[in-house]
Formats: C-alpha cells, structure tokens, sequence
C-alpha cells in the first residue's frame, strides 16, 4: 500500500484547496443573474460572463469572477471547461433566423457541463387566442426573436447534456417597472380587443433558476411564471395606480397600430395563460410573489422610498 509522504499529502490539500467550491458559469450577468449571484455565492465559486468592460467591477463587488466575453465574436474558447454548472441568460441576437449566440457557445465546449439551464421565451407559443398552455404544446412562433428563442432550445436540447429550459414572460421588480410607458401615455388595447399577458417577478425567476439548477430532469421545458391572470390593460393599470400615475389611454386596434411601434404592436396580437404546474410539482417552487397584485405592492414600496 502506497504511503503519502507529508509533502504529497500537502500536495494533495493544496489541490484540494485550489479547488474549493464548485463553479457556476451564469451567461450574460444582468439583473436576474445578480439576484442569483447574491443567493449562490457562499456556495459556488460563479464566473459572470459580460461583453461589457464597466460591469467587471460591479460583478466584482456582487461575489462573481467577471468574464469579458463577447458570444458575437465566435466560439469563445476560453469557457471551456470553467465550470460544471450553467445558466445562460443572454438573449438572442436582434436579427437573423437563428440565435448564434448559442451556437457559438455550444461549439466552444469541448467537455459537456453536468447541468445547463436555459432562458428562453413563452413568445414561442405564438398566439393561442387566450386557451390554456402547457409545457406540451407545439410552439408557434409568430416573430422573429421568438423563432431565434426556439432555435436556442433546440440547439442545447439536442445535446447529451442535462439541459433544461426555462420559458420566461413578462419580468417585473422595483426596477422592471413600465413607469416610462405610463409617464408617455402610450396607449393600450381596448378591453374587448385587449390580450392575456403572463409576469414573474424578478425574484421569483432567480429562484426558479436555481431549482432548475439542481432539480430538472433532462431536456425538459417549464413555464417559469406565476399565476396570475391579466390583461395588458390590467397590468398596465395596476401599476399606475400603485405608483400613482395616470393610467394610460385605450384605443381601437386601427388606430393603435398608427400609434405605437411595430414591435409594441406585435404584443397586443399574442394572447395566451400558461400552466405552471410543473415548476410547482417537479421542481418544488413556491412563489414569493404568486402574483402580480403580491409583487406590485413590494415593488411599488421600494419604488416610491428611492424616487
């Protein structure tokens, strides 16, 4: 039997030392991944990925390892390996049939991490006239950016890792509020014409993140969201009200399309409500904020104490 000399086995602590926590790799490090970084630092050593020199120092100051990367410029090699662990976060490129970003990522790995677990976006469901959906359902992508949403599942699907996929709506905190759009008036449906919209707040996301992190099962799809059940026009109306604005004008579908931009006009032609089962049974999530109502009224109390 092999004896360790004191020398080897300092060797061997060191090793161990050197090694420490394990690694999370968090792709694209903004608001959502912050509020991972503050609940999973003490236990993982977490890499942030940004394209953006200025934001080192405040990854820094959050307990991540910045990363300055760039997912525009190619495979980046440089991530290969750096960690077992991955939430990836960025969102796909503003044109194109297909989100190389991903692509580009994926090519990069040259070992497989154990867990990845990707953003996307309840758009791929298209339209469903305000029925019911579920992880099931065939997507239906009606725009652009939800096509390269669905190809960036398909791609990190369709690899032998254990991948999960999280299909996130409308996000919302003290910072995610549409208080700019109200202080503008842009109009909003009239309530016959007005669509289902589906929230989570920010929070609620982050934890949602990490139990997939630990309790998906592989290549499996959940929609991230909470339960509420509103309207645009509701939501839009609620936030007025809690933060004391003017609730903005209603108007008729032709003359809406005339006034606000295409893409704001392409939310008005989606109306769905998701199913959120499965992140309640499978990955045990019980919601801080079960719905919009619950986290108006924090989100309003910071609001209002800084502005």
């Amino acid at each position: 039997m092999h004896t360790k000399t004191p020398a080897s086995a300092a060797r061997a602590l060191g090793g161990r030392a050197r090694l420490g926590k394990p690694r999370l790799l968090i792709v694209g490090c903004g608001d959502v991944g912050l509020r991972i970084v503050a609940r999973l630092n003490q236990r993982f050593r977490i890499f942030a990925v940004t394209a953006s020199k200025p934001r080192c120092q405040l990854l820094r100051a959050a307990g991540a390892v910045p990363v300055l990367v760039d997912l525009d410029d190619g495979p980046p090699r440089r991530l290969t390996g750096l960690a077992s662990r991955v939430i990836h976060l960025v969102p796909p490129p503003p044109s194109g049939p297909s989100d190389t970003r991903v692509a580009h990522l994926v090519r990069a790995w040259r070992r497989a991490p154990q867990r990845f677990v990707y953003i996307s976006t309840t758009g791929v469901y298209g339209d469903r006239g305000g029925r019911l959906v579920d992880e099931t359902a065939r997507p239906a992508p009606a725009t652009g950016r939800a096509r390269r949403r669905l190809d960036a599942e398909r791609r990190v699907r369709a690899h032998p890792w254990h991948a999960a996929v999280l299909r996130v709506p409308g996000i919302y905190s003290p910072g995610r509020l549409p208080i700019e759009r109200l202080r503008r008036a842009v109009p909003a449906p009239l309530p016959a014409d007005d669509v289902l919209t589906n929230h989570i707040h920010a929070d609620d996301l982050a934890r949602i993140c990490i139990a997939a992190l630990f309790r998906s099962a592989p290549r499996r799809v959940y929609n991230a969201v909470d339960d509420s059940r509103l309207r645009l026009g509701e939501y839009l109306d609620l936030v007025a009200d809690r933060l004391g604005l003017p609730r903005v004008p209603r108007l008729e579908r032709t003359s809406l399309r005339q006034s606000v931009s295409p893409m704001q006009f392409s939310y008005f032609e989606e109306s769905r409500r998701l199913c959120n089962r499965r992140i309640k049974n499978e990955l045990h999530v019980r919601l801080l904020y079960p719905s919009v109502v619950d986290g108006l009224a924090a989100a309003a109390r910071v609001t209002s104490a800084v502005g």
